[in-house]
């Protein structure tokens, strides 16, 4: 990969272009989700380097690479979990950097961790509503489109979420965030523990969802699956960005196959 890659065209595929290393930014059109040049970690050890995630309205962009990579800790970095030493992050052109993790659930984004991301005494109905703790308008329509999406959780509305199987409480927790109503919906390995079926029903669902507008951004171990539904893809080693492109075009490069798809 030697051209350039250049993130703010929304839909555009002829201004992407594959690249090595992180995405250039148009700073006359700006991406709707932007982790921009951000460094920081635990304590005193950075993990990011210089590293960029963009990711457009309505699509979805996947993170991948080895373990140890900073994939996960990329995305707590732009939900404000992890506190920057270097860069910044914006919404809608909108500087959120020193946002509160809940202060940034207000300005449109909703996050699911990887584990701990249902209240496992409380019904499936419960943990919906939980998340519209923040909303004061009724909030029996979004409830519905939940139900709709995974119709699974109405008929087990009134069970214990920490009696369903494994992707269920997936189901719940995905759930629970878009009950927030987000512009940005941020997932943390969601499929992490699921059997194949149940992943490509998670990764489905996941496609009608970006198919409302709604952003997403993932981090997945499952690489070859994720980048096959994905808009645009990124690679990071070590807190940097190695390889961005669509998700298509990584899966076609050699490189990346031998080096993170497993050939």
């Amino acid at each position: 990969m030697s051209e350039d890659t250049l993130i703010g065209n929304g839909t555009n595929e002829e201004a992407v272009r594959a690249r090595e290393g992180g995405p250039l930014i148009d700073p006359d059109n700006p991406p709707f989700l932007l982790g921009d040049s951000m460094r920081g970690g635990y304590g005193a050890a950075d993990i990011l380097h210089d590293c960029t995630i963009a990711a457009e309205k309505g699509q979805i962009t996947v993170i991948v690479g080895p373990n140890g990579a900073g994939k996960s800790t990329a995305m707590k970095a732009i939900f404000g979990m992890l506190d920057l030493r270097a860069g910044k992050v914006t919404i809608g052109g909108k500087d959120i950097t020193p946002l509160s993790p809940q202060e940034r659930v207000a300005e449109g984004m909703a996050f699911v961790p990887q584990t701990n991301n249902i209240f496992p005494s409380m019904t499936v109905e419960e943990n919906l509503e939980m998340g519209a703790f923040l909303r004061r308008d009724d909030i029996g329509g979004t409830m519905e489109e939940v139900y709709e999406l995974f119709p699974v959780l109405k008929e087990k509305r009134h069970q214990l979420a920490g009696e369903l199987s494994g992707g269920q409480r997936q189901q719940v927790a995905v759930g629970r965030a878009l009950m927030t109503r987000p512009t940005v919906l941020m997932l943390d390995e969601p499929t992490a523990g699921v059997s194949p079926i149940v992943m490509d029903e998670l990764f489905d669902r996941i496609i009608e969802i970006a198919r409302t507008g709604i952003t997403i951004l993932m981090v997945e171990q499952n690489a070859r699956q994720a980048l096959e539904i994905a808009d645009m893809g990124y690679v990071l080693v070590q807190g940097r960005n190695r390889y961005t492109d669509t998700g298509a075009r990584l899966l076609a490069d050699p490189e990346v196959r031998r080096s993170f798809l497993g050939g």
